[in-house]
């Protein structure tokens, strides 16, 4: 009955060894899911950061050529204003009189077309009678 009692006590304590292999091997494989995921989670935070630094480089960037040019326009701007102030009043000086000789030969353009107009109704009119 010893034998018995100490062959048991052997299987019990080969099951026990066996038991705590395998939950020693569950818990690397836990532990080596979890150092993955904190891994893969510092990568993706890394990425962002690296995005947002990029996307703020590129603002401030834009903001420096916007300010450029804001100031090169500004200074330039008196000199365009002058220059289209001169071409406007070239323009009118030679669309005035152009206008001038053009308004009687519309006007009669325009009573020519009303009388066409007419003589096309009264025909219209004829026709329908």
């Amino acid at each position: 009955m010893k034998y018995a009692i100490i062959a048991a006590l052997f299987v019990f304590a080969l099951a026990q060894g066996s038991l705590a292999q395998d939950s020693s091997q569950d818990l690397a494989s836990i532990t080596q899911y979890l150092e993955d995921a904190k891994n893969k989670m510092i990568e993706e935070m890394n990425k962002v950061f690296q995005q947002n630094d990029l996307a703020a480089q590129a603002q401030a960037q834009a903001q420096t050529m916007l300010e450029s040019s804001r100031a090169q326009l500004e200074a330039i701007a008196p000199q365009v204003e002058q220059q289209l102030k001169t071409v406007l009043s070239t323009m009118e000086e030679t669309v005035k009189p152009l206008q001038e000789q053009m308004q009687p030969l519309l006007e009669n353009f325009q009573r020519e077309m009303e009388a066409l107009a007419q003589k096309l109704t009264e025909k219209a009119k004829a026709i329908a009678n």
